[in-house]
């Protein structure tokens, strides 16, 4: 019987045993392995050095009594919940949560729509965040038809003002949107499929993401068009690179409070290219657009 794994315990090289095999002609598969773990490990030593200042911006909120709300959005397979992770990995559990809504009860779709998130909402001291949001009825519900239209237009006519009352109460509020391409989320798509160890990210819903690609590209045009404000823009994040993306993510957070303990010694400057504004997003979507001969 062929065994199941390609590598199993007693195959894995001592560090004696390592250093021979670099120093003999390994071939090119194993190099390959050997740079992208090496890769792996190096970007996971820079976000650490962001992800301690995490803390620090932790313990300065939990200090003042301040509260922090961080939406993620995006669509599927833009990279949200890997950077969530990293976000959160080292931070203190105590005075953090991530909020991930499912379906709602019969109960609460009677209620105002609001009403379940801001159940949700920081204590003082307490961060937040909300994996996906309430733009769920901004993209998703009125695509797939989870949302009435009168739903979805009271929706975009009152978010504005819901949004600027976290302002006026002191809540330190960010809004941020990763944007992978059609092609990247097709990639990404393929991978779920055929890695046994991600086949379970994969939904009914996400098999239509593609087919469906520009009907959420109109609903995500009209959404940064209508709901970017001067109190709550949107932070666009290009997040086609995964570890670029989520580097730029978490200096994007720590840029937005001005905390207690900052290591002067960091370069917090986002990459201009990878963090862009709502309004840079949308001229780059009119010009995609274009290119197709479509008007978003």
């Amino acid at each position: 019987m062929d065994k199941l794994y390609e590598r199993e315990i007693e195959d894995i090289l001592s560090y004696e045993d390592f250093i021979e095999k670099i120093g003999s002609k390994a071939d090119e598969t194993f190099l390959r392995e050997l740079h992208k773990k090496y890769e792996y490990r190096s970007q996971e030593e820079a976000l650490r050095t962001l992800q301690i200042e995490l803390i620090k911006l932790q313990e300065h909120l939990e200090k003042k009594n301040e509260k922090m709300i961080i939406l993620v959005e995006g669509r599927d397979a833009s990279g949200k919940g890997g950077a969530i992770r990293r976000i959160t990995r080292y931070m203190n559990e105590k005075h953090y949560r991530v909020v991930a809504l499912g379906k709602p009860s019969s109960t609460q779709m009677t209620q105002w729509y609001f009403q379940r998130y801001v159940e949700q909402f920081p204590k003082a001291g307490e961060i937040v965040i909300f994996d996906r949001s309430w733009y769920n009825r901004a993209m998703v519900e009125p695509v797939f038809g989870f949302c009435t239209e009168n739903q979805y237009e009271t929706f975009m006519k009152t978010v504005t003002r819901f949004e600027d009352d976290l302002s006026e109460h002191g809540i330190h509020f960010l809004k941020i949107y990763f944007s992978v391409t059609k092609d990247e989320q097709a990639r990404r798509f393929e991978e779920r499929e055929e890695n046994p160890l991600k086949q379970w990210k994969l939904s009914e819903i996400d098999l239509q993401m593609q087919e469906r690609w520009l009907e959420f590209t109109e609903k995500k045009y009209r959404m940064l068009k209508e709901t970017n404000t001067e109190k709550s823009p949107w932070i666009i994040i290009r997040s086609d690179d995964k570890f670029v993306a989520r580097y730029n993510a978490i200096k994007t957070i720590l840029n937005s409070v001005d905390y207690e303990g900052r290591d002067e010694r960091i370069n917090f400057q986002v990459d201009p290219e990878i963090v862009i504004s709502a309004e840079k997003e949308l001229e780059i979507m009119d010009d995609n657009a274009k290119k197709i001969n479509i008007k978003l």
